[in-house]
């Protein structure tokens, strides 16, 4: 359901609020409350209007047993009471969109004949030419006494129950497929975050103040304030616009950029198949994953360079452009799909700072010896790489080539954001319902359904990736339903099931096969026995969706062979679950051993198997895990920590000084730039020292 929200002052004490609800084929309800207000009591009279708003939705939804997507909210509403649109998001999981919705027709709309297609002074839409016979009838028209209002009040009001049902109505549109957010992306192919500024999630700043530590805070205050100064302008330019990591990361980070006011935009080059099935190729080869067979052949450079030739020019060099002279004063390119564009950058403005973003893990004791897969993709990337001025990457130490100098090498975690839809908290009613639309998904792909809440699950949430370990966490529960068989456990509600579950990447073509091919091993003898307790399900693209998925779990999974830097440990252990994970890649950063999850080596689903056997069986230890990873995710791995870095860097860029980080974290040079150290006790990811070329 969808809502369209206005109001109308009638007197100093009171006010008309009207909620018309549109169900998306037809406007089904509509309700008008006079509220009476306190005079002079701006503050005290918002948080009465918020509480009726939110109190009468959530009564709507309980006796109609409905789920509202998004709400249309109009600009006077909005500008009265300021924090509904927050409270919307964060109370009652609404996505709220503004509107400006006139309390009035235009005066032209009222006064303009009713003419199809007509166009002044030209061809009428029929191809005949409007003649001095057609002006003669547009006065009568004006004249005729026989239109009372039309002719004589101009302008025409929009009545309160027009302005509510034509925000509902503005609303629906912005929501495509499955009732998502339709994405928006604009002049020059800018990303146009939250719909160029008409969805407001989180407005308020003290929310994300309050996720982070004092330091942290005036520190990016700082950075902020010197960039908002300088009118300094920051661009990041990546492969695509939604489904991976690195968007959801640039999603987050623009909008709490745009609460700064910060000038910062975000582009992404046109779509092509052909080129993202061989950056997925080099992305698997890079990891040592991908099947020894596929390379990198000279067909693929020539594809890959003029895709990104194509793009640079038609966008981004042309005319307006962000790369152009006046654009952008700082530009990040993301990943291995981008780095082409940084030789043009430095052909066309040599001095423009460029910082390359390496969000993946690179088989560094691969990629030096000749004539390998790893070599072939590298040698091409690091002949642009090496052009750029900082090269920013995961604070592990395998995942830096050598040939990368220190002095340009800087630290970064992956991060993830506390108040989006993958992470806020959501109430008891939102979070059934996002179960129920599981539960839906799976009985309509004829996929084994979780029986939760009456029995609990173990959660992997992944992309269907051949390094993300799936094969593994099968072949762990089963396990682990032995030993609980051994110890006469049989009952079905003292059994956990497992769900296996994510959704894929605009720029992934691996999904569907790796999908399939677990579907087909869940037939083998060794786990049929067991696959009607195995949920694995490809699922929409829905943050709530994965939020509700994580949040219900009782321990979380992350059995992957390869691994950059995994924001979705990050998000197990915010939300209080003990992660039983690898040592791969940056997570023996995020999980700390015997104290908030189970670290163990690929392919050893014995020991994990054990490890969940434990946390299962004894209540307290599950407990103190649960505590203690929720009440110690380090600032640097959210979005806020992630400003504070990119802040710290642009700023430092504006005022003509050279970054050299020499293999430090961005973020402890930030807090020493800014003069707020780490406090006694604060939370932090371990530091460990890279061994890199000087």
């Amino acid at each position: 359901m969808w809502a369209g929200i206005a109001v109308q002052i009638k007197s100093a004490a009171n006010m008309e609020v009207a909620i018309s609800i549109h169900d998306g084929t037809y406007s089904t309800d509509y309700a008008a409350t006079t509220l009476y207000l306190e005079e002079s009591q701006p503050e005290m009279n918002a948080t009465i209007i918020e509480n009726h708003i939110i109190q009468t939705l959530r009564v709507f939804s309980k006796e109609h047993v409905c789920k509202f997507i998004g709400a249309g909210v109009t600009l006077a509403l909005f500008n009265d009471v300021p924090n509904l649109c927050t409270r919307l998001w964060l109370e009652v999981d609404i996505v709220p969109i503004v509107f400006d919705i006139k309390p009035y027709a235009k005066q032209a709309d009222a006064t303009r004949p009713r003419i199809k297609h007509s166009r002044s002074a030209q061809v009428s839409g029929s191809g005949t030419p409007i003649t001095p016979s057609h002006a003669s009838n547009t006065i009568a028209i004006q004249d005729d006494k026989h239109l009372g209002l039309l002719s004589r009040k101009v302008p025409i009001p929009h009545t309160l129950d027009e302005q509510a049902d034509s925000a509902a109505r503005k609303c629906l549109v912005h929501f495509g497929p499955g009732n998502n957010l339709r994405l928006s992306i604009g002049y020059k192919n800018n990303v146009e975050v939250n719909m160029a500024g008409k969805v407001h999630l989180v407005d308020d700043l003290e929310l994300f103040e309050k996720e982070v530590s004092k330091g942290t805070w005036n520190a990016v205050l700082k950075f902020a304030q010197e960039l908002r100064e300088k009118k300094v302008k920051i661009g990041f330019f990546s492969s695509t616009p939604q489904g991976g990591g690195v968007a959801l990361m640039r999603h987050a980070l623009i909008r709490f950029l745009d609460l700064l006011d910060v000038d910062a935009a975000w582009y992404v080059p046109n779509p092509s198949p052909t080129v993202f099935r061989t950056t997925k190729n080099n992305h698997n080869i890079l990891q040592g994953v991908a099947d020894p067979g596929v390379r990198f052949t000279e067909q693929n450079r020539q594809t890959f360079d003029q895709w990104i030739e194509k793009n640079a020019h038609r966008y981004w060099f042309s005319e307006g452009g962000p790369l152009t002279v006046g654009g952008v004063d700082v530009a990040v390119i993301d990943d291995p799909q981008m780095p082409g564009l940084i030789p043009m950058i430095r052909k066309a403005r040599p001095d423009l700072p460029i910082v390359y973003r390496s969000h993946i893990e690179i088989r560094s004791e691969l990629v030096h010896i000749q004539g390998s897969p790893q070599n072939e993709v590298w040698s091409y990337l690091w002949d642009k790489i090496k052009l750029a001025d900082l090269f920013i990457a995961h604070p592990v130490p395998k995942f830096v080539p050598s040939d990368v100098p220190s002095e340009i090498l800087g630290l970064m975690p992956a991060t993830t954001d506390w108040l989006d839809g993958l992470n806020k908290d959501l109430s008891v009613w939102d979070s059934h319902y996002y179960m129920t639309e599981l539960r839906g998904l799976c009985a309509k792909e004829r996929i084994a359904e979780l029986a939760w809440p009456q029995r609990d699950y173990f959660v992997q949430v992944s992309r269907f990736d051949p390094s993300k370990g799936i094969p593994t966490v099968i072949d762990a529960y089963c396990k682990f339903r032995v030993l609980l068989t051994k110890d006469g456990v049989t009952s079905p509600e003292s059994i956990p099931q497992l769900l296996i579950c994510g959704h894929g990447a605009v720029d992934d073509p691996d999904a569907s096969l790796i999908y399939d091919e677990i579907l087909e091993l869940l037939q083998d003898d060794e786990y049929s026995g067991y696959a009607r307790d195995i949920t694995v399900m490809r699922l929409p693209p829905c943050d709530q969706l994965l939020n509700a998925v994580m949040a219900n779990a009782k321990i979380a999974l992350q059995l992957s062979s390869r691994e950059g830097f995994e924001v979705k440990v990050s998000e197990a252990l915010h939300a209080g679950r003990p992660v039983v994970t690898t040592r791969s890649g940056g997570i023996p950063l995020q999980v700390q051993h015997g104290k908030n999850g189970y670290l163990t080596e690929y392919g050893d689903t014995t020991a994990v198997a054990q490890y969940l056997y434990d946390l299962w069986t004894d209540p307290a230890l599950y407990a103190r895990f649960s505590k203690f990873a929720k009440e110690n995710v380090p600032d640097e791995v959210g979005t806020v920590g992630s400003a504070l870095c990119w802040l710290y860097l642009a700023a430092t860029f504006a005022r003509g000084d050279k970054v050299k980080p020499n293999g430090a974290w961005i973020n402890d040079l930030a807090r020493s730039a800014a003069g707020e150290p780490y406090a006694a006790g604060e939370s932090r990811l371990p530091r460990l020292d890279l061994h890199v070329q000087a």
